[in-house]
């Protein structure tokens, strides 16, 4: 099963809230923050560059490279 994952649109302090599912992982401030969620939430392995290039990762209001309004 491929996971379902979102990442909001970053927020006025640059945090990009993340979607597992119907899950809230948390507020990323870095693409490293993002694999680390995904870690603590099973997903073993997962590096950043891994969590840019994933196409089951959907980025709203930019790439994994926007961490700005």
């Amino acid at each position: 099963m491929t996971p379902s994952v979102v990442v909001y649109e970053p927020a006025e302090d640059g945090g990009r809230r993340v979607r597992l599912g119907d899950r809230f992982l948390g507020m990323a401030y870095t693409l490293l923050d993002v694999a680390e969620f995904l870690r603590g939430a099973g997903l073993s392995g997962m590096e950043p560059d891994e969590v840019a290039g994933a196409d089951w990762v959907r980025w709203r209001g930019g790439g994994p490279e926007v961490w700005r309004p």
